[in-house]
């Protein structure tokens, strides 16, 4: 089966995830460090690449060509944007990515790339502009497995961005124009790449706080990376199997 590569922004994203790791190894190349080994049968590679779109964009791109994987997971933790139904601590997987900032801001308002005629990827005659799809598969499957685990896990788009809502208000706005759950500041990147090599992609977040006024304070990021590792850990541990577990019924068979 074909590796799996798993990407973070800093250690603490991925620090239990290569604690898991049968007979690990840290590997160095001229731009970044990524652990690699076994969780099960399979081939894990995983990076803590940096934050924002530039890093996660150029080691998943230089892991796809080093690695070949078959499966991008990337992780971390994420702001959830009022109305979600996110609470800190809960778990959400991406139904699609949005990149919430690149376009023009205007005196009439912000426009997105479609707007300004510029793709971000050009597919044959497939234009990608700010929205890029994720593997449908992949995130039933791990919808499936929260369900049977009894885990909250919640499906919806997910927004990235180069400077974070601090405000309530840039969280509104941001949320209701991409009909958003969280916001985050790798994931497009990752998935844009994943798309460009034709690659499944699975983002999986732990939810660190709520969008708001900012007040780091109310936040905790240290439960909201640790939930989102242990799901992907039970994820990946669970794809050795041909389906998923069946549900015992009431009477227990």
């Amino acid at each position: 089966m074909p590796p799996i590569l798993i990407i973070g922004a800093v250690p603490q994203e991925t620090v239990l995830l290569e604690h898991a790791l049968g007979t690990p190894a840290r590997l160095k190349t001229a731009a970044l460090d990524y652990a690699e080994g076994t969780i099960g049968n399979l081939p894990v590679f995983i990076c803590a690449a940096g934050v924002g779109k530039i890093n996660a964009a150029a080691a998943t791109a230089a892991l796809i060509e080093r690695c070949q994987p078959g499966l991008v997971i990337n992780t971390g933790c994420a702001g959830a944007y009022g109305g979600s139904g996110l609470s800190i601590g809960d778990l959400a997987v991406a139904s699609e990515e949005v990149l919430g900032d690149e376009g023009v801001l205007t005196s009439a308002g912000w426009q997105d790339l479609q707007a300004m005629k510029l793709p971000s990827l050009v597919q044959g005659n497939r234009l990608y502009y700010n929205d890029i799809p994720i593997s449908k598969l992949a995130a039933e499957k791990a919808m499936q497995l929260a369900d049977y685990y009894g885990v909250n896990l919640t499906r919806g788009r997910f927004v990235t961005v180069s400077t974070c809502s601090g405000s309530r208000q840039r969280g509104e706005e941001l949320g209701r124009r991409c009909r958003a759950v969280a916001e985050n500041m790798e994931g497009a990147a990752v998935a844009l790449t994943c798309l460009r090599y034709g690659i499944d992609c699975m983002e999986i977040r732990g939810i660190s706080n709520q969008v708001d006024e900012r007040d780091m304070k109310a936040w905790d990021i240290p439960r909201a990376v640790e939930a989102a590792q242990r799901f992907v850990l039970k994820y990946i541990e669970e794809m050795d199997r041909p389906q998923p577990p069946a549900r015992a019924d009431q009477t227990g068979r």
